[in-house]
């Protein structure tokens, strides 16, 4: 053990800056006027750009997204290593294979980013698939070698976690426009997990000011999910 060294004392403070030394170094009240102007521009810049692009989102048909939320999961299931097919539907989740598309809201947080009401019209479609009695020797050589692939591929790894014998595996990834795809899988039950969810769209198929209200269920109703097999990164 290496022997300890008492810290050593910290230098002595120097002599406080004078008016002129303060005003040379931009510290005087001349400027404050100037810092506070360009403070409050900023401001007003931040808010103005989130009023104009918290809900600017494309308007794109639900099967678009549908396949874009789909060619992800595809993509990770062929570098999972999985070669089983999944047709479309879902049993009892949790021990049940699962290859489902569903929708869910989005939210705007207003100009201050502090509200959190629902936008009419818009819809986030995410695909999520399951599959059952899969042992570790394809599960953790398959999470490694998908964690490595992501990150390779442009993704950014929000969370990774490597689990024991009793202890869930997962991973969590995004990437910029608002993708992101999460795993996990169940050592105990053998269970995995992915899901895909794409950005927030409009529905084409609304209109603001239409009456009636257009919620994330009407984009996932119309769409049903291919066959899912392996694909390739």
């Amino acid at each position: 053990m290496p022997e300890e060294t008492p810290p050593t004392a910290p230098p002595a403070a120097g002599p406080a800056p004078t008016a002129s030394g303060a005003r040379a170094l931009g510290l005087g009240c001349s400027g404050c006027g100037g810092l506070v102007l360009v403070a409050v521009l900023a401001l007003v810049g931040m808010l103005l750009w989130n009023a104009s692009n918290g809900t600017d989102y494309p308007r794109v048909a639900p099967q678009d997204m549908a396949n874009r939320a789909f060619r992800d999961s595809r993509e990770a299931y062929g570098a999972m290593g999985f070669t089983r097919t999944l047709p479309p539907g879902a049993g009892d989740i949790g021990v049940d294979p699962q290859n489902t598309l569903g929708a869910e809201y989005c939210y705007d947080g207003g100009p201050l980013g502090l509200e959190d009401k629902t936008v009419d019209g818009a819809y986030r479609m995410y695909h999520e698939w399951a599959l059952d009695r899969v042992p570790a020797s394809q599960a953790v050589p398959g999470l490694r070698r998908l964690h490595r692939r992501l990150q390779e591929d442009g993704w950014d790894v929000s969370s990774y976690q490597e689990g024991g014998k009793d202890k869930d595996w997962a991973l969590f990834v995004q990437r910029d426009g608002g993708e992101r795809m999460s795993f996990t899988w169940y050592p105990e039950r053998q269970y995995f997990t992915g899901s895909a969810t794409v950005p927030c769209a409009y529905d084409p198929g609304w209109t603001d000011g239409a009456g009636g209200f257009h919620g994330p269920g009407s984009a996932a109703e119309s769409v049903t999910p291919p066959v899912l097999g392996p694909g390739s990164l």
